[in-house]
């Protein structure tokens, strides 16, 4: 799903805008889903972790706050957006090790083999290549470091009560991403492409969020302030690009609230991967 961040490169169709409603939203759903997609990963003290496609640093903080002795460098596109991650990190997690540095994955300033560890949050679904992308991560991951690779899947989303208007926006939002180069459904790719890459020991695990009456705050945080707000960000760029009429959208948007009342549940799946970089292969 085009939840996240994801604008550390160029040739990018970030969809979502650099507004400043965007940007707490995102502060928002990273809290919200915190304990799902950061629970089990923490970097050793002196570690050198890179996390590429940082934003508003809104994982930045999870990452500093669960791995306090490693040595954390971000990495952006957007000056507007480190600036944000800077503030955000400082009152958040003060005293916390982090280098912040304008930069695109595909011409990153460091040496080779320079990191340990490299983090990769909803950067992914935004690439036309995301294969050539991770291919390059290998490029400043040291022989034997991991790789985190964090996305969301369209195809994931199901709810009650059932709505072909509902289904319909959110098969609208991942048209207008595919047409700007992305991939709302790349969830489900992760272990091939990680594999085309060239990385080894691929581990994947799906990390479902469910919400009913009976957890309000993630109905809220969730269901409501980051799935819904982000097809009701977009609403102007799909009626531009002909992808639905303002009547079909709306009441899309309408039936996808009804998922979020009393009697409604929702469900999504995120899909994390941890990979190896191995050694160069002999020559022959």
């Amino acid at each position: 799903m085009s939840m996240g961040e994801g604008r550390g490169m160029t040739a990018i169709g970030y969809v979502h805008g650099y507004s400043d409603r965007e940007a707490r939203r995102l502060g928002d759903q990273a809290e919200v889903l915190a304990e799902l997609l950061h629970t089990g990963t923490a970097y050793p003290p002196g570690s050198r972790v890179l996390e590429v496609g940082c934003g508003v640093g809104a994982q930045t903080v999870h990452l500093a706050a669960n791995s306090p002795g490693a040595r954390l460098v971000a990495v952006d596109v957007s000056e507007s957006s480190l600036a944000q991650g800077r503030a955000r990190v400082a009152a958040q997690v003060p005293g916390a090790d982090v280098a912040w540095h304008r930069a695109d994955l595909f011409d990153l300033p460091f040496p080779d083999a320079a990191f340990d560890h490299l983090f990769v949050c909803f950067v992914l679904e935004h690439l036309p290549d995301p294969r050539k992308a991770l291919t390059a991560l290998r490029r400043v991951l040291r022989p034997g470091g991991t790789l985190t690779v964090i996305e969301g899947d369209h195809g994931s989303a199901f709810f009650h009560p059932y709505s072909a208007h509902a289904r319909a926006v959110i098969d609208g939002q991942a048209r207008l991403q595919s047409a700007a180069g992305g991939n709302a459904l790349i969830g489900r790719e992760l272990q091939p492409l990680l594999n085309q890459a060239g990385y080894h020991d691929i581990v994947v695990r799906p990390l479902t969020v469910y919400t009913d009456r009976t957890r309000p705050a993630l109905v809220n945080g969730f269901t409501r302030d980051t799935f819904i707000a982000v097809f009701e960000s977009v609403r102007k760029d799909v009626l531009a690009a002909g992808l639905s009429t303002a009547a079909d959208w709306d009441r899309g948007i309408a039936d996808l609230h009804r998922t979020a009342a009393a009697d409604g549940t929702f469900h999504y799946t995120f899909f994390k991967a941890v990979a190896v970089n191995p050694p160069p292969s002999p020559r022959s």
